[in-house]
């Protein structure tokens, strides 16, 4: 269970959860990849330069596999980092969480959104993501980057907006 279904009001359900874009694990992955491949390297190199009697270079194997470790333990953290945050738009707020052992969070009562601005550049357009801006009244704008679907997310902002006022008139 997520940390924002744990947070519900009472009445308030969940209408729409946006992500972080796979772009966000670009160096990430990157930079494990590297250490994949230098880590096969030294180990190729290690078992290509065995002594007479078989045995490889003990320091270039066990740095070799120190290297792919290390790989294996940055994605991981990468991979946990995107997971750790949590983008939701309910049927009565706004609600942007970010972290794991310290952590953000941002709510913003549909009824007190002001806009909700996206920006895309060139890239984010044709890989689908950008900077979605919510601007509460009477608060600080706060930008959130690397969005994906950003404009779905404007939507569903506005879309629960709209219901939320037509609730609000029949009740009246």
């Amino acid at each position: 269970m997520s940390w924002i279904d744990r947070n519900l009001l009472a009445g308030e359900s969940v209408f729409y959860r946006a992500r972080l874009h796979w772009v966000v694990m670009f160096r990430t992955l990157l930079l494990g990849t590297a250490l994949d491949l230098a880590g096969l390297g030294l180990l190729v190199f290690a078992f290509l330069k065995r002594n007479p009697t078989g045995e490889a270079p003990a320091a270039l194997v066990a740095i070799g596999i120190a290297l792919l470790f290390l790989a294996s333990v940055v994605m991981v953290v990468g991979f946990v980092r995107r997971s750790a945050t949590e983008i939701t738009v309910t049927n009565r707020r706004v609600v942007i969480k970010t972290g794991i052992a310290s952590r953000r969070t941002t709510e913003v009562l549909l009824s007190k959104v002001e806009s909700v601005d996206v920006e895309e550049s060139l890239m984010g357009r044709m890989l689908g993501f950008g900077t979605v801006t919510v601007r509460g009244t009477g608060g600080t704008p706060e930008p959130f980057e690397r969005i994906a679907k950003p404009l779905e997310f404007r939507r569903q902002v506005q879309s629960q907006i709209e219901e939320s006022s037509i609730r609000s008139a029949r009740t009246a």
